[in-house]
């Protein structure tokens, strides 16, 4: 399970979703479309420039100079819808996927084009539904899924030589991921050429032993159909996943030996820079990591383990980065209780520890070989800045001087960066730096929205902390409405999400649905309770093995901390909370004894026995080990505690959410129907997780609407 990010959409077309949504959320839809960024930055090989998409364009632009960019694609543009682009490693041709048919979250089928010496040319016309495609390193050669089996297309001969041929629906799949490690590791991709392009390395996963899930489509037919997917719950079977190499020029395979135990995870593969290849290993728990290099004549090397007594974080594209032939950084937080690099050796073991302190290293920018760059926390968990130092852990220099929350994307060779900036009163500024963080020239700077944002005086957030009644101090914020009075009583929206390592309280700048409730004279706050992410791994893992107790305890003491200032209206508290943060808001609702006078909860989880293995384990262990975790705090065995005569409740969900399914839903109301509990209710027929393809903003209306109503 991820944080629920709604996306920049236009609000053209947030108003296509409700007409009421013209009287009181267009104008928060407009003013977030105004807040810019620069889309699709690829840094180009010369380290001098860079290209983006923009209007259906892919555009070159140089890092230094201002001058107008340049279009990559022929003149007059060939009719594409652009998805996603990638140059070739000479860049002499690109692939462009155009077109998106989504499956999961992260996955869809596209059609794929070739550009090359100012022409387009369809490619892999013989593939059904294909995804995923990518150059081979030389550029001669495209790999791609099609149908659950991987093929690799000769661009000069045009011909196809099929990898495998065992692929099937909800049985076999090969390079690509199943639904489990798309959602949880964040890839789909499962398969990566060797550095000299002969060769390529591939997972497989079978499926066949995984509980099926049915998930009903109605899509305004006459007759309903169910639509079917492997997908392992808690303590269920997961996919057998295999790593093989195929050889591109005899055709032969060879499965690669990755240990006696199956019921494990193999989260990514890959090649070291001198082409051997490597894989991560994780065990069940995930509190045991391996990164495994397969040495010529079928040795193994462990070149890193890290092992916690309860979990590893969880591992991504980040985790080990590079440098050389031998030398390699990870970023991980066993060794001193908060997210730092370390330098590897292939051949030597650990060489440095390269950043250290009170702080979180949150991402991995680059590195030349000499130095590395990284963004953290240092200057606050609720900041982010850009800093580079030395490999060996000398000479650390801040880069970014504003105080808010930067991300930044390197040029090749580390020589310019393009850094976004924004707070809490200021929204993107987007701009070139050099190595050193001098800026070189500004990209966006959303003027327009600023100066809107000013002239109307928009409310701003406020941050602050606060001790619980257990002595827990938590970050906080706040929007009050214009003209606040401190001597009038406010009603107040908690707004929170909660979920393990995340994080809602930050220092940057954004826009929601609750700020139209600010308008309308609510106060609107957010506390990040235990568990939460950046303030180190112990504060982290204090919920582990009981998801929903202490999370439930820490917004029960803000609601009771905000009803005991002179300010506001203690019969007027209200929760909100999307998927974990649905979970909690039902957990609240049941367990705050009228505390709270509206929740609403969207999408929620409602037992963690419905929820996929790997990120409900990872957080709670197995329920065959720990039934306590996933019983004693499941909204639906509080379903009598509700006090329906003084809290309103609204549970809404979407009917085709294949990641928290509807099922999480229907026995919460099963549950609150035999209490005899009066609740509300919102259903959206086909809608995914996210609300999507077409109701994010009807659900967004109807949460200000309920709330205007009930609180």
């Amino acid at each position: 399970m991820k944080t629920i990010l709604f996306p920049l959409i236009t609000a053209a077309a947030l108003l296509t979703g409700s007409v009421r949504a013209q009287n009181e959320y267009a104008e928060i839809a407009r003013l977030r479309g105004l807040n810019e960024s620069v889309r699709g930055i690829r840094s180009m090989a010369d380290g001098e420039h860079y290209t983006t998409l923009e209007s259906n364009d892919i555009v070159r632009y140089s890092y230094a100079s201002a001058a107008p960019g340049e279009s990559m694609l022929p003149a007059p543009a060939p009719n594409l819808v652009i998805t996603d682009y990638a140059f070739s490693p000479d860049e002499r041709s690109i692939l462009i996927a155009s077109g998106r048919k989504p499956i999961y979250r992260h996955s869809y089928t596209t059609s794929y084009s070739l550009v090359r010496d100012n022409a387009v040319r369809p490619v892999l016309r013989d593939a059904e539904a294909p995804r995923d495609a990518s150059f081979s390193p030389n550029g001669q050669k495209i790999a791609y899924s099609d149908r659950n089996d991987l093929y690799v297309y000769d661009i000069a001969s045009q011909t196809t030589r099929r990898i495998t041929d065992d692929g099937a629906w909800n049985e076999v799949i090969n390079g690509t991921t199943d639904w489990v490690y798309e959602e949880e590791f964040g890839a789909t991709r499962a398969y990566a050429f060797s550095p000299d392009s002969r060769r390529i390395a591939y997972l497989r996963f079978d499926e066949s032993e995984v509980p099926l899930m049915e998930m009903m489509r109605f899509d305004g037919k006459l007759y309903n159909r169910a639509y079917s997917f492997k997908y392992p719950k808690a303590g269920e079977r997961n996919s057998v996943v295999q790593l093989w190499i195929a050889d591109l020029e005899t055709g032969a395979r060879e499965r690669i030996d990755t240990g006696e135990e199956t019921d494990q995870y193999i989260p990514r593969i890959g090649w070291t820079p001198d082409g051997r290849p490597w894989y991560y290993r994780l065990n069940r728990r995930q509190n045991t990591f391996e990164m495994i290099v397969c040495e010529p004549h079928g040795a193994q090397r462990t070149v890193y383990e890290e092992r916690a007594q309860q979990y590893v974080e969880r591992v991504d594209d980040g985790t080990v980065t590079f440098v050389d032939r031998d030398r390699f950084l990870v970023r991980q937080e066993s060794h001193t209780g908060f997210m730092h690099l370390y330098l590897y050796s292939l051949r030597r073991g650990i060489l440095e520890q390269v950043t250290k302190g009170p702080w979180e290293v949150t991402q991995l920018v680059g590195t030349d070989g000499r130095r590395v760059w990284f963004l953290s926390t240092e200057t606050s968990p609720l900041r982010r800045n850009l800093y580079s130092v030395r490999l060996d852990g000398k000479d650390k220099q801040r880069l970014t001087t504003g105080e808010g929350y930067y991300t930044a994307a390197p040029s090749a060779g580390m020589k310019y960066f393009i850094t976004t900036f924004s707070n809490a009163s200021t929204p993107n500024v987007t701009e070139v730096c050099d190595a050193a963080g001098k800026p070189v020239r500004t990209l966006a700077d959303s003027r327009r929205l600023r100066e809107e944002l000013a002239a109307a005086d928009r409310p701003v957030k406020e941050f602050f902390t606060f001790t619980t009644e257990r002595g827990d101090t938590l970050n906080a914020y706040m929007v009050k409405p214009r003209g606040f009075d401190p001597a009038q009583r406010y009603p107040v929206l908690l707004t929170q999400y909660s979920g393990p390592g995340s994080q809602s309280v930050r220092d940057r700048w954004s826009l929601d649905w609750e700020d139209v409730l600010a308008d309308k004279g609510y106060i609107v706050v957010c506390a990040d309770g235990r568990g939460t992410g950046f303030r180190g791994e112990k504060f982290k893992k204090l919920t582990y093995g009981r998801l929903g107790a202490l999370e439930v305890e820490d917004q029960l003491s803000t609601a009771r901390h905000m009803a005991a200032q002179p300010w506001v209206d203690p019969a007027r508290i209200g929760i909100y909370g999307w998927s974990y943060g649905g979970f909690m808001a039902l957990s609240c609702a049941m367990k705050g004894l009228g505390l709270f006078k509206m929740a609403i909860a969207v999408a929620p989880v409602t037992s963690w026995r419905y929820y996929d293995t790997i990120y409900t384990e990872i957080y709670n262990n197995l329920p065959q080990y720990n039934a306590a975790g996933y019983d004693d705090n499941s909204p639906i065995n509080f379903a009598r505690m509700l006090d329906d005569r003084r809290t309103r409740l609204l549970i809404i969900h979407g009917t085709a959410d294949d990641n928290v399914h509807f099922q999480n839903t229907v026995e919460m109301t099963r549950a609150l129907n035999r209490a005899g509990k009066q609740y509300d209710m919102m259903v959206y027929p086909d809608q995914n997780h996210s609300m999507l393809p077409d109701a994010t903003a009807h659900i967004r209306q109807k949460m200000i609407d309920y709330t205007l109503k009930n609180l």
